[in-house]
């Protein structure tokens, strides 16, 4: 069989082992945990049969990551396993390059989480191998009912394929959706950091792979996964089979009824800080489909109720007219950097609002690349506030263009805290990306696969741009709706499934089916449950904001 790896050739065995064939091209290097084989992961014992494309694959690249980080939670559920038996252990959302770590029941204090690293460090050096096996799903729910996860036991209920990929060390059985490093020893590189009564698995640094990332402590960030938390409890959900099970149950309804009531509490008390402290601008930004257009409109309606009229500005309409932007040094065009905006102008624009005058607001034509002034001339009433919205608008760059004391300033993004189990998260990334490969299909014309070929540039421009302000902002809002999967499902699931093995945009899409296969199908008349404002009708289609 003929093997290739970026522009080397060689000729095999059948039955040649990854590892092998990686090393026979010279397509080795150091830190290879597994590898790609056109849109699948492959782990570096597995046999090659056929002829077939490789690429190593290491921290460099997002996919070794998965696999890093989900071969460090493995030593680290041992380690806990070893020191805490059989008590309930939950991994949950990213704080930075690492993931909250907490035991329901039990506050972990700092001696007893140097104990868990010490063990960890233990089982590393051991450089155990993952045992790897084919299980039947009802041999897997027994093996996980005797070890008292019943989270699993639920989850496996509704998977839909029969045999599985199970995964073992020192007797220690586990499953974690995707594939693994060969052995403990590959993943050496990490550190705990006591917080709030659990702890972060912290792993390497992006561009430092021989040191675990130093921990950024972001209070506001925690706050609002604190409160989704809350949610939580008040919504009676955890994980994917409690949302699955309110709609076997005809639930669904009302745990739609009181997420929203949740989201509208939530608003009614940021207008409410607004009007109390006299803000005249609100700057809205946050990262892709994390919902700021909606977001904006509805705080518009709860400044109202406060007496305060609002005036709605998105900084889309400041762009430069294409000719304008400078290239850089490689010859593109950024269109996600603030200098691609039309900074003066919007000063001058916001400045001139606020001093009473009236002003013509632009429009950008994005078909024709320009700006074009098409609606009347504006002023501010009495009392209006203006709420400008825009991935950019906690830049510096733009929020020091107005007076400190006039501004408020808000983050939104989508943190969902709901795990497929105890142990394997839902990250916040791939429900936002949900969210716009609906949207994008639904009113863009634009194929999932074309949306998730441009995702990966989309978040690099989320980590440079947005993402290091986020913690600026005087409040954080989560537009996270719990009840959100299982409606996003419905339009895309079919179009995910179909994108051919081939494709480049394969193994993105297998990890979104993934998710999606553990919810039950939803009732098309539950949609008419959702209100017209809610942030979901943003990407499902039905938002009134803008009727007149």
């Amino acid at each position: 069989m003929k093997i290739r790896c970026s522009q080397k050739e060689t000729t095999l065995p059948e039955g040649t082992t990854v590892r092998e064939c990686l090393k026979a091209l010279d397509a080795f290097p150091v830190g290879t945990l597994a590898a790609l084989k056109g849109g699948i992961t492959v782990e570096l014992g597995d046999p090659v049969s056929e002829n077939c494309s490789l690429l190593p694959l290491t921290l460099d690249h997002e996919e070794g990551r998965r696999v890093y980080e989900r071969s460090l939670r493995f030593v680290l559920l041992l380690a806990l396993r070893h020191l805490f038996p059989y008590e309930q252990v939950r991994i949950e959302y990213s704080v930075g390059y690492g993931v909250f770590v907490r035991m329901p029941g039990r506050v972990l204090h700092r001696q007893e989480i140097v104990k868990i690293e010490n063990e960890m460090r233990r089982l590393v050096s051991l450089d155990l191998p993952f045992e790897k096996k084919r299980w039947s799903r009802d041999d897997a729910i027994d093996y996980f009912a005797e070890e008292q996860q019943p989270d699993k036991v639920e989850l496996l209920e509704r998977r839909p394929l029969p045999t599985f990929t199970m995964y073992a060390v020192d007797g220690m059985w586990e499953y974690f959706y995707g594939a693994m490093a060969p052995s403990t020893g590959a993943v050496p590189v990490f550190t705990l950091f006591e917080l709030r009564g659990g702890f972060v698995l912290q792993l390497p640094a992006a561009k430092d792979h021989l040191h675990a990332a130093p921990y950024l402590y972001r209070p506001k960030h925690l706050d609002v996964f604190a409160q989704s938390a809350r949610w939580c409890d008040i919504l009676g959900i955890r994980n994917v089979p409690d949302v699955a099970a309110m709609i076997d149950h005809h639930q669904l309804r009302n745990f739609i009824r009181v997420n929203e009531a949740l989201h509208e509490g939530a608003l009614s008390d940021v207008a409410q800080k607004i009007s109390s402290q006299y803000k005249h601008v609100v700057l809205v930004a946050g990262p892709s489909s994390s919902g700021k257009t909606t977001f904006a409109g509805r705080l518009a309606v709860h400044l109202q109720v406060q007496g305060h009229p609002a005036r709605r500005i998105s900084m889309d309409d400041f762009y430069l007219d294409r000719n304008k932007i400078l290239p850089g040094p490689d010859g593109s065009v950024d269109l996600e950097a603030p200098d691609a905006l039309d900074l003066p102008l919007l000063a001058d624009t916001i400045g001139a609002l606020l001093n009473g005058e009236t002003v013509m607001l632009p429009t950008f034509n994005f078909n024709a690349g320009r700006r074009e002034y098409v609606s009347d001339p504006v002023a501010l009433r009495p009392d209006e506030i203006i709420i400008l919205e825009g991935i950019h608008c906690l830049n510096p760059m733009i929020s020091e263009l107005f007076p400190a004391d006039e501004v408020y300033q808000i983050f939104v993004s989508a943190l969902t805290c709901l795990n497929l189990d105890d142990h394997n998260r839902i990250r916040t990334t791939d429900v936002r990306l949900l969210r716009r490969v609906v949207r994008d299909y639904l009113f863009r014309g634009t194929a999932p696969e074309k949306t998730l070929e441009m995702w990966p540039s989309v978040r690099a421009g989320e980590e440079k741009w947005i993402f290091p302000f986020q913690e600026d902002a005087d409040i954080m809002f989560n537009t996270a709706l719990h009840y959100e999967l299982p409606v996003l499902k419905a339009p895309v699931y079919d179009l995910l499934k179909r994108i051919p093995e081939e494709s480049p945009q394969y193994l993105l899409a297998r990890r979104l089916i993934k998710t999606l296969n553990y919810l039950p199908d939803v009732d098309p008349g539950i949609l008419n449950e959702i209100p017209p404002l809610s942030l979901l009708r943003e990407f499902i289609g039905g938002c009134t904001l803008e009727e007149k």
